[in-house]
């Protein structure tokens, strides 16, 4: 059983979500991503998801735009980036998600992509603008390799995508609570639990909701009247970076305090 299924099937045993904060490699330097991360693990973090920087991150808002110029500024690669996981990997066994684009994972090449995900200790993988209906190629090199596909699907999705999608994803499946860029907000969607309600009757594959959560209030109700299996959170997590003064240390401190906040409202849901 991969750490990913063993995280959801311990979570759903207990009736439980998984908290998934989200950070960026490299942001403002690959030390304090490494220490960032690691808080984020000590504060409860259930998964985390690691942004590679890209020049064109087509999914990402304001904040998490800006998160990646600051890495790219820095000089931040994928080498970057596996390395980083590869450092973690020996300090927790908390699963670990990179979110990338398709055009440097195709450089790569599908194959030897999954085959470093997987020598790093990387659990899945999530390419954010590779529809499911050309993803085959990946999926099988993910699954060669052992390494799970993480589809995005969005309030919009027809029912044949939905269904397409649960059939090749594995881990989980990324709901996107609302339309647009990722970016906090401070409603909750009604379409989310639509979404969620389509998506289980094609598959028993978790599925996590991201795109805007930024307060416990939201996220408890959220967890709480959905079928929700978990909560993603990266503009509020990295908003509170940006706003807190003093260092790096302060900031991560700050940033790993909030955190603790989010993940105990995946906890208080009945």
């Amino acid at each position: 059983m991969s750490r990913l299924q063993q995280t959801f099937t311990s979570l759903r045993a207990n009736n439980e979500k998984a908290f998934i904060p989200f950070v960026t490699c490299g942001d403002p330097d690959l030390k304090t991503t490494r220490e960032l991360l690691l808080a984020y693990v000590e504060a409860g973090a259930d998964i985390v998801e690691i942004g590679i920087p890209f020049t064109d991150p087509l999914a990402d808002g304001p904040t998490v735009q800006r998160a990646s110029e600051r890495a790219l500024a820095a000089g931040a690669t994928m080498d970057d980036a596996l390395a980083l996981i590869a450092n973690v990997r020996t300090q927790t066994e908390v699963p670990l998600v990179p979110m990338t684009y398709i055009n440097p994972v195709y450089q790569i090449g599908y194959d030897r992509f999954a085959a470093r995900c997987r020598e790093v200790g990387t659990d899945g993988v999530i390419i954010s603008d590779l529809p499911p209906e050309e993803g085959q190629a990946w999926v099988e090199a993910g699954r060669k390799h052992g390494v799970d596909t993480i589809f995005l699907l969005a309030p919009t999705s027809d029912d044949r995508r939905v269904e397409t999608v649960a059939h090749a994803a594995s881990g989980f499946i990324y709901a996107v609570a609302r339309m647009g860029v990722t970016g906090a907000r401070s409603d909750v969607p009604p379409e989310i639990g639509d979404l969620i309600d389509r998506i289980r009757r094609h598959s028993n594959t978790p599925v996590c909701a991201g795109f805007g959560f930024s307060s416990p209030q939201q996220i408890q109700k959220t967890c709480r009247d959905t079928a929700v299996d978990g909560i993603v959170v990266a503009s509020a997590l990295i908003d509170r970076i940006e706003n807190t003064p003093g260092t790096s240390e302060e900031k991560t401190q700050a940033a790993a305090t909030f955190a603790r906040e989010l993940r105990a409202a995946t906890r208080a849901t009945a």
